[in-house]
């Protein structure tokens, strides 16, 4: 284990492995049986859960089509960020201050994930995708490659998100992947599927159990199979109607 990188005042659990050239800052606390790999950078008053692994390398299968198994830049961890038991952080991504990532999260390479973000329990995002500033993923959620969600957007539990209308075959698929869009605002309720590439307008609503084949247009609640636009959203639920505090 090379210190150098870690501050004098970090808390480390017992049977935890901490590669060369990480970096940890002050006030940070690393629970028993964590794994935190090369390279990887923790900012400051960072918490991490029992059995952890930071900065995994991806793994490559012989058939995948979005995973290079390329070696990626270190993972990166902000000031203040809560990593849960048993999360998994790939090298390459990136959380900015305040993050909560839950038990068993798990972010794949070149992600980006802004600050105050909540990654629920069990929530996983996939390479190459961008998440906003104060979103609330909740438990089970998963956001596929590709994706886009912008800041103050809410994803409820269970939300299946995809990027492949093939299905895995025919090499068509390939030039043809994309994620799905979450404009500002943006929310889907529980146990709802959005299709690849479709978009969820500023403010729009898939509510919950809706299968989206379509855009949502901003400020429209949606809802079925195929879900179909219901009502506008009401103003005081919009976005710009609220309050902190």
């Amino acid at each position: 284990m090379a210190v150098s990188g870690i501050a004098d005042n970090v808390v480390i659990g017992q049977n935890t492995v901490i590669e060369e050239d990480v970096v940890i800052g002050s006030g940070s606390v690393i629970g028993h049986h964590v794994v935190i790999r090369r390279g990887t950078v923790l900012g400051k008053n960072v918490r991490v859960d029992d059995f952890a692994c930071l900065g995994k390398l991806p793994m490559r299968a012989a058939n995948s089509a979005v995973t290079t198994g390329e070696v990626s830049s270190p993972a990166k961890v902000g000031d203040g960020c809560i990593i849960g038991t048993g999360a998994v952080l790939y090298a390459g991504c990136s959380l900015a201050s305040g993050v909560l990532a839950a038990d068993y999260a798990c972010v794949r390479e070149r992600v980006a994930v802004g600050e105050q973000t909540i990654l629920g329990k069990g929530v996983t995002v996939e390479c190459d995708c961008t998440i906003g500033a104060r979103c609330k993923l909740q438990t089970g959620a998963y956001i596929t490659a590709y994706s886009v969600i912008e800041d103050d957007c809410f994803i409820g539990p269970g939300v299946v998100t995809s990027n492949d209308n093939y299905a895995g075959r025919g090499k068509a698929r390939f030039a043809a992947f994309k994620g799905v869009t979450v404009k500002k605002g943006g929310r889907i309720g529980a146990g709802a599927v959005i299709l690849p590439g479709k978009v969820i307008g500023e403010d729009g609503f898939a509510a919950a159990g809706s299968v989206v084949t379509r855009d949502v247009p901003a400020g429209v609640i949606v809802t079925g199979n195929p879900a179909r636009p219901l009502r506008n959203v009401p103003k005081e639920q919009l976005l710009g109607s609220q309050q902190e505090g």
